[in-house]
């Protein structure tokens, strides 16, 4: 019997340690937080009075990190929500390849080609820019297990 006990737990996903517990009422803008399921970064919130059942309510909105999809929910003040851990790092662009990815790498001279360039104008702008021989920084924000580039900007730390 104990034998069947232990077995349960072998096939049990890591995707708890993803996420944080921390009090909806320690949640602050510009902080993150999972709404239905998606890692977000605040952008609104309010606080209603407390009601004739005792507890106030926290209404959130953010806006998916990956996707700038807009999430809304209404937690009370008291309960736990989610946070997911969100790691941000920076890399050097070293080439885009025909089928979409970018090749990045890190300040420790890994190089890593798994990664698309983004949609939209900010993909637009970091292909341009590769093009016009610009020595360029990718910032990769992950949570959840996913990744992807949000932000680019001109790598200045070349001339130390």
């Amino acid at each position: 019997m104990a034998d069947d006990d232990d077995a349960q737990f072998d096939t049990v996903d890591s995707g708890a340690s993803k996420t944080f517990p921390m009090q909806c009422s320690a949640l602050r803008k510009n902080g993150f937080v999972m709404l239905k399921g998606r890692p977000c970064k605040i952008v609104d919130m309010s606080t209603s009075k407390t009601g004739k059942h005792g507890h106030a309510k926290v209404h959130l909105v953010g806006v998916d990190i990956f996707t700038q999809k807009k999430y809304e929910d209404i937690c009370p003040s008291t309960h736990n929500m989610d946070v997911p851990h969100v790691k941000r790092e920076d890399y050097q662009l070293t080439d885009i390849s025909d089928d979409g990815f970018v090749t990045l790498m890190s300040d420790n001279g890994e190089i890593r080609e798994d990664l698309k360039v983004p949609e939209g104008e900010l993909g637009g702008t970091l292909r341009s820019e590769f093009d016009e021989g610009k020595d360029l920084l990718c910032t990769v924000l992950a949570a959840c297990g996913e990744e992807c580039v949000i932000a680019m900007k001109t790598n200045s730390g070349l001339d130390k």
